[in-house]
């Protein structure tokens, strides 16, 4: 078995801006494994908040013994970027060597189109309206916040897309407090949820408090083992490869989160199609679906995933799985 790995750059479409950052560009890795004549192909996403970076996540790859499969590969990295590029690869082979669809071999019904949302980056409130009347066509917007002034950035866009159901992203940027002021105002806005309020590291406030507008847990979930840690803070869980590690445990956390009672949301990093193709099998009949990343691109993979007023849809063949 022959692993290939290549650093790939996709412009973005305009700055993707979050309260921690601006990016121009998505930075990923492309993973090839290749044998027996057939290639599985897999796409990661470093992300700096969890102490990954291009150089990193490819030396792990790098450091895998030769002879592993899948089910070894769970123990052989660490959930993360790293192992979810080798993880999606490995299943795009296994498919190609059977001659059938991905889907199937995971046990899984045939994958559907899922209306997906569409992040509005962080900008000053007209900007933000102006994004918004532009994107008023889209069923389900996302915003991103956390900062001392949502309120105003969140009027401009319902003023601009009076129609559409939004979710937003605070990014790790509030307090317990600011929820606590802020959720009853959201909800009257028609807000339905919001993304890790608090930063992972003080979730424990979000016990006991009143939760009028459910809290989804993103950097407080990563993978099966996060389950825990989440009971009595969180109502939705935020299921993004790159954090599970790959298909194999997004999968387990999906069925694992929805046993619990949880609900949830299936993200993703700024990544291309590749990326996001073995992601629409895990958000089939999720709460939310937030798998955008081509939409916010400039340049995308060759046979990319298709988009319309019905959602993502599952890959061609071409592309994946």
């Amino acid at each position: 078995m022959k692993i290939d790995i290549t650093r790939d750059i996709f412009r973005l479409a305009q700055v993707f801006r979050i309260s921690r950052g601006a990016r121009t560009e998505a930075k990923v890795l492309t993973v090839k494994i290749t044998q027996n004549g057939h290639t599985g192909w897999g796409e990661c996403v470093p992300y700096a908040r969890y102490d990954e970076t291009l150089e990193s996540v490819e030396a792990e790859i790098r450091g895998v013994p030769d002879d592993f499969d899948r089910a070894s590969l769970q123990s052989l990295l660490p959930a993360g970027a790293a192992r979810n590029a080798v993880d999606c690869a490995l299943w795009d082979l296994e498919a190609k060597q059977a001659g059938v669809p991905v889907w199937k071999l995971a046990g899984l019904p045939e994958p559907k189109a899922e209306i997906t949302a569409f992040t509005l980056s962080l900008d000053e409130p007209e900007i933000m309206r102006t994004q918004a009347a532009q994107n008023a066509f889209r069923p389900l917007l996302k915003i991103k916040l956390g900062t001392p002034d949502d309120m105003p950035r969140l009027e401009a866009v319902r003023a601009g897309a009076p129609n559409s159901r939004i979710i937003i992203d605070a990014n790790e940027g509030w307090s317990a407090a600011v929820y606590a002021e802020l959720a009853p105002h959201l909800v009257g806005l028609g807000v339905e949820l919001v993304e890790q309020p608090l930063p992972s590291s003080d979730d424990d406030a979000l016990i006991g408090i009143k939760r009028p507008l459910p809290v989804c847990a993103d950097e407080s979930c990563h993978d099966l083992s996060s389950l825990p840690s989440l009971k009595g803070k969180y109502d939705v869980v935020n299921i993004k490869l790159d954090k599970t590690g790959g298909l194999t445990e997004a999968l387990k956390l999906r069925d694992a989160a929805l046993a619990e009672g949880y609900g949830v949301m299936v993200g993703c990093m700024v990544g291309s199609s590749l990326a996001m193709a073995p992601a629409t099998l895990v958000a089939q009949g999720a709460m939310f679906t937030d798998l955008d990343g081509p939409l916010l691109l400039a340049e995308d993979r060759a046979q990319p995933l298709k988009f319309d007023s019905a959602g993502v849809y599952p890959p061609l063949p071409t592309l994946w799985g």
